[in-house]
């Protein structure tokens, strides 16, 4: 079987899919308010399933776990501290089944859909530093999370995922602690940075938690600890291509992007000016134009922007 790493060494860029928190949100899974999306596994997990699946069927190659916000940290915030092996390994074995189920119904199409599905599948599993309702000045110190962040790694590892995809990185310690701890599982990993403009120029990491860090100077000090793939993520779509200018001017490894359009008042997201799906994938597209490997979207980004930019990768292939 074609492994996720052997894939990123093909020519083709990889479709991922798009939000699933926000996703959740708007089929009106309610939004904890401090661990975001990251009791749904828990209480509506058929909901995840079906979010899961829905991205597959318009072509994502890659779906990410649920567990961006289920961290121990997060969850003890919550008030369901004990419950953080079960959330992560459901958020795992959630994300797996929907691969199963989208693989063994791929010959039909009881909706009439256009359907895309892909013909292998691979789970990314999510860790991220999000301190959400708790602001930064709550998050544990760079050892604690060190600690944390093994403890979660091993959990969706052992869960069946393909690889790991540490997201929202925006701090040069915790990045490299979650590195460290993510690739100690023997599995790929892949990350993600959120950046935003600073003023009067340039761009940097945000939103920042001890210090504002360029961009560039975040991105090569991370990825010198490791990682296949250094991606933009989780920044507005208008950044990103700049964005990759400078992440491609410190890393001659793959590139990935996935933005996202509206924005955050916790704990529900603002779908507020939201870019249109054909808009965003000429947007996309434009990105996989600069030499990306993997594209898709996050937050405010949903099914029909993921079934639009998949149909604008198969004509790209044809």
């Amino acid at each position: 079987m074609t492994t996720i790493s052997e894939r990123l060494k093909d020519s083709r860029p990889i479709l991922l899919d798009g939000a699933t928190g926000t996703e959740l949100q708007s089929r009106g899974v309610p939004m904890n308010s401090v661990a975001w999306s990251g009791l749904a596994v828990a209480t509506h997990p058929d909901v995840v399933r079906e979010v899961h699946l829905d991205y597959i069927r318009v072509g994502a190659e890659v779906i990410i776990t649920n567990s961006f916000a289920s961290g121990r940290h997060m969850l003890r915030a919550a008030g369901v501290e004990s419950r953080t092996e079960e959330i992560n390994r459901q958020a795992g074995l959630l994300a797996v089944q929907a691969r199963e189920e989208a693989g063994e119904a791929k010959s039909s199409n009881s909706q009439g859909k256009w359907d895309a599905a892909p013909s292998k599948v691979w789970v990314a599993g999510s860790i991220s530093p999000f301190a959400g309702g708790l602001g930064d000045e709550g998050r544990p110190s760079v050892q604690e999370m060190r600690g944390l962040f093994a403890e979660q790694a091993g959990i969706l590892a052992e869960s069946g995922v393909d690889f790991l995809l540490l997201e929202m990185m925006r701090d040069i310690e915790y990045s490299c602690a979650a590195l460290e701890a993510a690739a100690a599982t023997g599995l790929p990993v892949w990350v993600g940075f959120s950046c935003t403009r600073m003023e009067p120029g340039g761009i940097k990491l945000a939103p920042t938690i001890h210090e504002e860090v360029p961009l560039a100077e975040g991105v090569a000090a991370v990825m010198a600890e490791g990682g296949s793939l250094a991606a933009i993520m989780h920044s507005d779509v208008d950044i990103t291509g700049e964005a990759l200018r400078a992440v491609q001017a410190v890393w001659d490894g793959p590139t990935g992007a996935y933005p996202e359009s509206g924005y955050f008042e916790m704990p529900h997201w603002q779908f507020v000016d939201i870019i249109g799906p054909e808009v965003f994938a000429d947007r996309a597209m434009s990105w996989v134009g600069q030499g990306v490997r993997l594209v898709g979207g996050c937050c405010g980004i949903g099914v029909p922007h993921i079934e639009a930019l998949a149909k604008r990768l198969q004509s790209l292939a044809a």
